[in-house]
Formats: C-alpha cells, structure tokens, sequence
C-alpha cells in the first residue's frame, strides 16, 4: 500500500494568526518541583477531569497528552507519538508510533492499548461522551505490535490528524471504572506535565509539576486556577494581588494597562456569540422574524462599544478572516429591511410599538449566564436593535441550571467556536442530528441543505468539494438563520510580568483553562 506523510503546513486557524491560594500569589516561592507558583482566574470549571467525557479534547490539557499537540503557530506535531502518522494515499488508514520512554503519573508505562482504550471508550455509546460524531470517521483503532497505533477510517476525513489531539488515558486505572460515574473523572492519571493535588469544586483546582514529565518537568512548580465566574470580582482580586493572572473582559482589561509589573496577552478566536433562535419557540419558530432580527443587528457597534474594538462582527460562525468564510455574505444594519421582511410576513405594528400576528406578540425571552458582562451586554444591545424593527426581547439572567432545561424554546446569548477546521465548530453547531443533544445546536436548527453540505464537507477529502460545501453552507444560514451572529470576541488575559517564553494561540471557543497565555505552561521560565 502507497504511504505517505502527513504535511506539517499550519492548520487553516493558523492563517488568523497575527479562590485564594494557600501561599500569597505573586510571591515566586519556590513549590515542590518548581521555580515558582502561580494563581490564576478562569470564569468556569470543566465538569470533569476525564478526556473519556470530553475533557480536554481540543489539546492543552495540564494533565495529560494527545498522539499531537499544537504548537504556538497552530500547527500539529509529535507528543505521546514520536513523529507526524503515516496515512496511506487513500485516506483511510492513520499509522502513529508511541514515543519511548513515556510513562504515566503513577510509574506505568504508556502502551498502544492505552490509545486503543481511549477511543473505543470515547465511541461507546454507553459512555456520556457529547462530542462522540467528532469521531464519527473512525472505524476502527487497534495496536500494532508494541509501538504502533493504526487507525482505520469509514471514509477520507480531511482532518482527522487533528482530532488526535485527544488526551490518552490509562487503561489499568480507568479500565476498572464505569466511565460516566467512576473515580477517574476527578482524581486523573495521565502522562502530562501537572498532577491534580485538590479540587475544591466552584473554588480552586491545584495543581503540582510532574517530575516525571517526558518533556521535562515544569519550572512553575505549582498551579492554582481560582473558579472566579463574576468578571468584576476576577479583576479586583488580580488588583488586590490575590490572583497573579485572569481572563477578564477588554473593557475590564484595559484597567490595568499601567500596571507596569503586569502584562496583556490579546488571543485572535474562532469565539462567537450569537442568540439561539429556536425553531420550536412560538416567536422564533417564524423564519420571517429570525431574518428581521438578523438585518436589525448593528454587529459594528458592538465590536466598538462592548468589545472596545477587540474583536469583529460575526455574520456565520466563520470569522471573516478565515480561509472558509464565504466572501459577500458580510452585511451591515438595515432596519429598514427588517420592517419590511415582518411586513411582508404579516407582523403589524402593535400596542408599545410591538408587533403583532394573529393575536401573538412578536416578544420573547433572551436568557444569559449570569455574571457575564460582555454577554450581558451583548443581550442588552440585540434588545435594544431588536426594539427597532418592532420585536420585544425580555432579557434575563440565570444560572445554566436554570438556562439548560429552557433551550428549546428560549433564546440564549451562546457561545461557540473551534478552531482547526471547518468541520470542528459546524457539525456539532447545525446537524439536524444533534439537535438538542446537550449544548450541541442548542437552537435545534433543522435544514436539509445545510445538512447536506455538513455531511459532504465532512465526508470528502477534495479541498474544492469542501470549499463549496461550506460556502454554500454560509449563504444558506443568512437566507435561513437558527442563530443571530454578532461578534467574534477576542480573549483578553492580564499576567503578572514574572515569566518568559509566553505567547497565545488562535483560540476556540473554550478558553481559560486550558488556552491563555498559559497553554504552555509547562514551558515557562522565571525571568531572571
């Protein structure tokens, strides 16, 4: 069989490149393997530790490795495996070979059994894994002899390589658990460069250097991420001193730019935020009304005066400077359309300037996660353009608790994005499949021709096919939008200047813990 080697050229996001702690941070003490401690403040917590229900699965996890990683410039390269796979000419078959010498943190050695596990763990129904169709190529995994993974694929997956990624876990821990209920998910044993010590939940997870790390053990010696989800609390306990990085909002961040003892780190994302327009609600149901709010959104103004220019108007889930994103479907406020799409549609102006069709107000409810501010804002500012064109939207705050079990028929000021490919971020955003599957296409958006394009983009490794698929796919949301696009936010991080060999990456939606500046954590060195 002809075998070839997968390019090392960049990935397509690479083209957008451009709680207290025990001990006070910012002190630089010493701390078991280390140089130093650090304390920093993310707005969320993951559910779980374990790569088997999700974690970690975009890369970057402190505690364990995937077969790749990627680097600062996006592009994939050799972890747990020692080198790029082999993938023969048809597409099908991906060949890695395990790096020596590698262990996990409690002294056994990794083993291809181990990757074997991981993703038929992960690909068994029975283990609540939500992100399960991102491997819907893979056919089988076996090992092949004592080194070699071989992964068999159902059809040509352009970008499979990058879903290998995906953090391996060890079989003789995790192989004795029911995945969805056992130890495993929040006491971890993996190969990467932090052990879990604590976890305190809705307040701090600690973490020290494993000085068996394979790459060498990490010079910050001991990790701490504060569960801080309000932003203002995050940005006045890393003026206090109490926390020594966060991810705030850029308005927030911008407070602190003459500090000189801290620094700020921009990150370019695929993050959007959009309103879920479900189909299912008695007011969005009506496509008429999804267009209207579509043409009555001012997406520049909220780049300018939410985002204070840190971002860019999102008119897909594509940023517009994407490879994929489809030229001319950018478009700017235009009220007067809006009025006319819901004229056309038979929604009259009505008591308080709402409109009204066949005796149902055109009004409905705009749910956001309390405690985000450039949410928040974003609700704010769509009610306010909404009101324009003759539509009530009630804004109101709740918990996800509150918010989840409302989705099908609420709005929602959502978040979304992935970087990597267009297949990432899409399927599990549009599929009719998942509609409704947790917070895959939580607007449970159901069209055939994006369907269609989903699944060609998806089962195709023909660059030109692709293209158009996803181009069409774009046009079609504006003719036939589930989601208000607005923005594509940049992440804004503040650290204290104590550390070299920092940088950021193109970032996907779920930022914080694991991307920011430290996403290379384990690569930092104290500035002398």
């Amino acid at each position: 069989m002809t075998v070839r080697r997968i390019r090392t050229a960049a990935a397509t996001a690479a083209v957008l490149m451009g709680t207290a702690a025990c001990t006070a941070p910012g002190s630089g003490t010493a701390s078991g393997d280390g140089a130093g401690s650090v304390v920093i403040g993310v707005a969320s917590e993951p559910d779980t530790l374990s790569p088997l229900l999700g974690y970690g699965k975009d890369g970057n996890s402190k505690i364990f490795d995937g077969l790749l990683a990627r680097d600062a410039a996006m592009e994939l390269r050799p972890a747990l495996a020692k080198a790029l796979p082999e993938v023969t000419a048809d597409g099908l078959t991906y060949t890695f070979t395990l790096r020596e010498g590698v262990r996990f943190s409690d002294g056994e050695p990794l083993t291809p059994a181990d990757v074997v596990f991981t993703y038929d763990t992960i690909l068994d129904a029975k283990t609540n894994n939500t992100y399960r169709s991102e491997l819907d190529a893979i056919a089988d995994v076996r090992a092949d002899g004592g080194d070699k993974v071989v992964f068999t694929l159902k059809y040509p997956y352009a970008p499979f390589a990058g879903r290998t990624v995906l953090p391996i876990v060890p079989e003789h821990v995790a192989g004795g658990q029911d995945p969805n209920t056992g130890s495993f998910n929040t006491e971890p044993v993996g190969t990467g460069p932090y052990l879990l010590t604590s976890w305190s939940k809705g307040e701090k997870l600690t973490f020290k250097a494993n000085p068996g790390y394979w790459g060498g053990a990490p010079k910050v010696g001991k990790v701490t991420m504060a569960i801080v989800k309000d932003d203002d609390v995050r940005a006045t306990r890393l003026r206090s001193g109490d926390l020594d990085g966060a991810v705030l909002p850029p308005n927030l961040a911008a407070t602190f730019k003459d500090d000189g003892a801290k620094k700020t780190y921009d990150a370019t994302t695929y993050d959007f935020r959009a309103v879920t327009l479900p189909q299912a609600g008695a007011v969005t149901g009506d496509r008429a009304v999804r267009q209207a709010l579509d043409a009555a959104v001012d997406r520049q103004a909220m780049v300018d005066e939410i985002l204070d220019g840190a971002g860019r108007p999102a008119y897909g889930p594509l940023p517009v400077d994407d490879p994929w994103f489809a030229q001319g479907i950018q478009r700017g406020q235009d009220l007067a359309e809006a009025r006319r799409i819901l004229d056309r549609a038979g929604w009259r102006s009505g008591e308080g300037g709402v409109r009204a069709k066949d005796g149902r107000r055109a009004s409905f409810t705009l749910l956001y996660p309390s405690g985000d501010k450039v949410r928040q804002d974003h609700a704010l500012a769509y009610a306010s353009d909404a009101k324009e064109a003759g539509i009530e939207v009630k804004v109101e705050s709740a918990t996800w608790e509150v918010i989840e079990p409302r989705m099908k028929t609420d709005a929602v000021l959502a978040g979304s994005g992935s970087s990597g490919d267009p297949d990432y971020g899409l399927y599990t955003l549009l599929h009719s499949s998942l509609a409704g599957d947790g917070f895959n296409n939580m607007a449970r958006y159901d069209d055939p021709v994006v369907d269609e394009a989903l699944d060609t983009g998806r089962r195709t490794s023909d660059e030109a096919t692709r293209r158009a698929a996803y181009g069409g796919l774009q046009r079609e949301l504006v003719k036939n939008p589930g989601y208000t696009f607005l923005t594509h936010i940049d992440h804004v991080y503040v650290l204290a200047d104590r550390w070299q060999a920092l940088s950021t990456q193109v970032e996907p939606h779920e930022h914080g813990f694991s991307s920011g500046p430290w996403w290379n954590l384990q690569a930092w060195r104290p500035k002398k």
